[in-house]
């Protein structure tokens, strides 16, 4: 007499399953050891990386945020010699070299803009387009002022194209801005310059309907009819 087929439960199928791929990952486990230590050592190594970097960032900011701090009063005393260069009787390190040692940082982005603007007033406007065109800096009003920085470089060396793109691309960072109406106002006057005044009318209209209530605005009817005639 034939013995009964014992019924399979859906439990047993699961566990023969999880029994099955058990023996098959640590079989290729076994032929792949080598391969799975390596990129395991490798994850293990670059997460230790990014967490001393983060660490060492953190630490060249505050570095950079107290020498900061020390110097600007001689920045803020329009002392532009001794804000670039620093104190070193006093133990004051300058723009400079802050600039060289901790730039990557948030602080250093800072001393950037500032050693471009010290540089400005002194009249070395090679040295400030370098500094405003390398500043990086996460508000955007300060970025904007080291685009306008750069453009006001270029006015002074006399390369009028370059200065107006630089002014306009300082106003389109953002409408909020309280400068945009100037900054659009000082690349129509430079296109002018260049020669592009159809673009320069251009901008103007754009500062009578987008800021209408800007001093600038009351004033483009007058420039848009001086370059009008111009052209």
């Amino acid at each position: 007499m034939l013995k009964p087929v014992k019924k399979v439960t859906k439990r047993q199928i699961k566990e023969d399953r999880l029994v099955t791929t058990y023996f098959k990952a640590t079989g290729w486990y076994d032929r792949n050891k080598k391969l799975v230590n390596g990129v395991l050592t490798a994850v293990v190594v670059l997460v230790i990386g990014i967490i001393v970097v983060m660490n060492n960032i953190r630490a060249n900011n505050e570095k950079a945020t107290a020498e900061l701090g020390a110097v600007m009063r001689y920045y803020d005393d329009g002392k532009y010699h001794e804000a670039i260069n620093g104190v070193p009787q006093e133990n004051i390190r300058g723009l400079f070299a802050i600039v060289q040692d901790y730039g990557s940082t948030r602080a250093g982005g800072k001393a950037k803009l500032f050693l471009a603007n010290a540089y400005f007033a002194l009249g070395d406007y090679d040295n400030a387009l370098k500094y405003y065109l390398d500043a990086s800096l996460p508000d955007n009003m300060l970025q904007a002022s080291a685009i306008a920085g750069a453009a006001a470089c270029y006015e002074m060396k006399g390369d009028h194209l370059s200065a107006a793109r630089h002014f306009e691309r300082a106003a389109s960072r953002g409408k909020e801005l309280i400068q945009v109406a100037d900054y659009f106002h000082l690349a129509a006057v430079n296109y002018a310059a260049a020669g592009q005044n159809q673009k320069a009318v251009e901008l103007l209209q754009r500062v009578k309907k987008d800021h209408p209530n800007s001093p600038i605005a009351r004033e483009a009817d007058r420039f848009i009819a001086a370059f009008s005639s111009q052209g």
